[in-house]
């Protein structure tokens, strides 16, 4: 397997549709899924050659930090559903590839567990609760792991209709019915695999009793808590509470990038949530380039969304982010090999952005920013 859609593949065959539908869909006609990766295509490089490219390195600053790579491990929630260990197994892998890596509330493992195996780069992704004191308490408990850099997610106030979740009966995963019993059944490495860690919890939610019992039920009490009233207001409550670097994920528009600059957030991520949120809004990469202009380096942009090969990445940073964050990509490879999975697919990324800096002639992640749009050509505009 050398590409991330070989991992994608192998993901597909080792999980009960249920699962792999889960990772693998978005909200309602998933218009706004498919134009993630599709519209990468509206960008083309510009290869500039007679240039010497004997010495490259991919060396990125973002988050304060010197990283291996302009990649980070995105927040997945779930995850340990769909291969034991997958957590630590990819956070693992992030601290080999000398990236950080964010946990997701929706975590199995415990924050205490988790965010140590990822570093001094290691971030925690906060959804907002109706509970205010519930969040503070979220907060105290993560920076006492250490955590200095909080991701807070602002597209998801209320779920998006997954349909394909709707149709394989997600919602009562808790009484499978004959077909899905059956799809667990021919899945005999998962099922074997999941019986092993049996019964599974979200961390965040052992301390509430009134939560319930297994992962399902504290999931769906946890995304009920999620408050849909966070507004600026909250994001200006929220800035008072954390003294360490907050980054604002779900971001798609110039106004409500500079609005979160002015709300004294450290960054965003230019984001749609995977399009499992809101169907119809723009790709993630169409949007980068105008809020890069509006912010003019205000604050750090950060960009998740369809990337699956290192020309997407190079392409993104030439549009005004400093690094990428990976979601699926990532996903594919811990559920096909735990952390050599990960391990692999990021070394395939790395791969592709070397090649690709190379072939363009350039030597560096900070000589490909620096050069910003120019080393692209709209599609439309042709050679």
């Amino acid at each position: 397997m050398v590409s991330t859609e070989d991992f994608r593949r192998a993901a597909r065959r080792r999980l009960p549709r249920i699962f792999f539908d889960y990772i693998d869909g978005g909200a309602s006609a998933e218009t706004t899924l498919a134009a993630n990766t599709a519209d990468f295509e509206r960008f083309q490089l510009r290869p500039q050659v007679l240039r010497d490219v004997s010495a490259r390195q991919l060396e990125a600053d973002f988050l304060g930090e010197r990283h291996a790579l302009p990649l980070m491990l995105g927040p997945v929630g779930s995850l340990g559903l769909f291969r034991a260990g997958a957590e630590t197994a990819s956070f693992r892998a992030a601290r080999a590839a000398g990236i950080p890596a964010c946990m997701s509330s929706f975590a199995i493992t415990a924050p205490e567990t988790l965010l140590p195996l990822a570093g001094p780069g290691a971030a925690f992704q906060l959804y907002v609760l109706k509970d205010r004191d519930r969040t503070e308490s979220i907060l105290e408990r993560i920076a006492t792991c250490g955590t200095r850099t909080l991701f807070v997610t602002v597209d998801t106030s209320v779920s998006g209709i997954r349909e394909r979740d709707i149709r394989n009966g997600l919602r009562v995963l808790s009484r499978p019915g004959p077909r899905m019993i059956a799809d667990f059944l021919g899945h005999p490495l998962w099922l074997a695999d999941m019986l092993r860690v049996h019964p599974v919890g979200m961390a965040l939610a052992r301390e509430w009793p009134e939560a319930g019992r297994g992962y399902l039920a504290q999931a769906a009490f946890l995304a009920g808590q999620i408050d849909p009233s966070f507004d600026e207001r909250g994001l200006a409550w929220l800035r008072s509470r954390w003294n360490g670097r907050l980054i604002v994920k779900g971001v798609l528009t110039c106004r409500d990038a500079l609005r979160c600059a002015d709300l004294g957030a450290d960054g965003i991520v230019v984001s749609n949530h995977g399009g499992r949120q809101l169907d119809g809004v723009s790709s993630s990469i169409a949007a980068l380039a105008g809020i890069a202009a509006a912010l003019a380096g205000r604050i750090e942009i950060l960009f998740d969304g369809g990337i699956r090969r290192g020309g997407d990445v190079v392409k993104a940073l030439a549009l005004g982010a400093s690094a990428c964050l990976l979601g699926r990509a990532y996903v594919y490879g811990a559920v096909a090999g735990r952390e050599a999975g990960v391990v692999a697919v990021l070394s395939s990324l790395r791969a592709e952005m070397d090649a690709t800096l190379a072939l363009m002639g350039l030597r560096s992640i900070d000589e490909l920013r620096a050069a910003g749009p120019e080393v692209l050509i709209p599609a439309a505009a042709g050679r």
